[in-house]
């Protein structure tokens, strides 16, 4: 199952897709989508937009994972970065494909053990766990660190389910 992890952010909106069968994960691509700071807002909206629908259709993953955005001081800033991502979040619901949302807390503990690791681990864990990831920038590695966080979430809810039955 193809997995599209996806790091909203306005300059730069990172993402990540993996293959996670069974337990075992894989990497398959990573990127970010950037926009020009002097670009009004709705035309850096509709070039995030356009991105991912491309991303979208290229890859055809089966589900997406979205990180929610921590409140920024500036409300201007995190006003914008809102509208970002509810593009990110649109953009793969219009798609058809199913969307999960995680905190940063959630998913450091998910891929390094601890909800306060720094960014440089979480980057050293995601390439420990995706053997041959290139990390194209720190967008993209906090994109595949929400696509295993993903991963495993749905791993688990999969084994407690078959306990269930």
């Amino acid at each position: 199952m193809l997995i599209l992890g996806l790091d909203p952010g306005l300059t730069h909106t990172g993402w990540g897709l993996i293959e996670a069968a069974g337990g075992r994960l894989s990497w398959i691509a990573d990127g970010a989508i950037s926009t020009r700071a002097g670009t009004p807002l709705p035309e850096r909206l509709a070039e995030i937009h356009r991105a991912l629908c491309e991303l979208l259709l290229a890859w055809r993953p089966a589900e997406a994972a979205v990180e929610h955005t921590y409140v920024n001081r500036n409300p201007a800033a995190a006003l914008k970065l809102g509208q970002a991502r509810g593009v990110v979040l649109l953009a793969p619901a219009l798609a058809g494909v199913p969307v999960a949302e995680y905190q940063a807390m959630e998913v450091k503990r998910a891929v390094v053990g601890s909800g306060h690791a720094a960014k440089e681990q979480v980057q050293e864990m995601v390439r420990r766990l995706l053997p041959g990831a290139r990390l194209s920038r720190a967008d993209a590695a906090d994109a595949l660190a929400i696509a295993i966080c993903h991963a495993h979430h749905r791993e688990s809810r999969a084994a407690i389910a078959r306990r269930a039955v």
